[in-house]
């Protein structure tokens, strides 16, 4: 199975995971890429599971997994100032639009470090989500095509997963932050997609459909 991977810190403890439950089997596959990239590869069936964004997941195969902010995301921003969409982003972009906010999009890794280092002016867009529906805001849907096994999910959620201390160095000394902001931060992202999650993604598939209409 090739599964698409975003190699951004919010799937950290996933990966993590996922390299232990399939180390001897073989199985597993993985293509790099950010969201948009990997949406296309999904579409164009190079590979057979991502992590999709949400816009793009609608009417999708997919399991309980997702990338879930509750009430703040802190790797998701419209940056005050000129309009500017991220290339490596859909969800954000229509969410963004949906918010009715302007400004600059700005997502993943570099987004963090960004908020880390000046927050000023940053508006996040999961904490603007949750004050206009009270829900959290799904990012990505684990998605499938094919030779896929639900059985790992179940285990994935009720896992508490450790970080090995040379994965959290690397992963800090590779992106510039420093190994307790990586765990500061990893706590606003969970991963079950449960009642509340289904709710505000009807919401989002509305309101996204709304502001597609607008346009026309």
């Amino acid at each position: 199975m090739v599964f698409g991977s975003i190699e951004y810190l919010n799937l950290l403890p996933f990966w993590v995971f996922m390299k232990k439950y399939f180390k001897r089997s073989g199985l597993l596959h993985y293509k790099k890429g950010v969201p948009s990239k990997l949406n296309k590869a999904f579409y164009n069936h190079t590979i057979d599971a991502a992590f999709i964004s949400s816009i793009k997941a609608k009417g999708k195969k997919s399991g309980s997994l997702g990338i879930v902010a509750h009430k703040e995301v802190k790797s998701v921003f419209v940056i005050l100032g000129e309009s500017k969409l991220d290339s490596e982003s859909e969800t954000s972009n229509v969410l963004t639009k949906v918010l009715g906010l302007s400004g600059e999009v700005i997502i993943g890794d570099k987004a963090l470090k960004r908020y880390l280092q000046n927050p000023e002016g940053m508006i996040d867009l999961a904490a603007a989500w949750y004050q206009k529906t009270k829900l959290p805001f799904v990012f990505g849907i684990l998605c499938y095509n094919k030779g896929y096994n639900k059985k790992f999910e179940e285990k994935f959620l009720r896992t508490k997963v450790k970080i090995p201390q040379y994965i959290l160095n690397a992963e800090a000394k590779s992106r510039g932050i420093k190994p307790q902001e990586i765990l500061w931060y990893l706590q606003f992202i969970s991963y079950r997609i449960g009642y509340k999650e289904k709710r505000s993604l009807k919401k989002f598939y509305k309101y996204a459909m709304r502001s597609s209409a607008n346009k026309l």
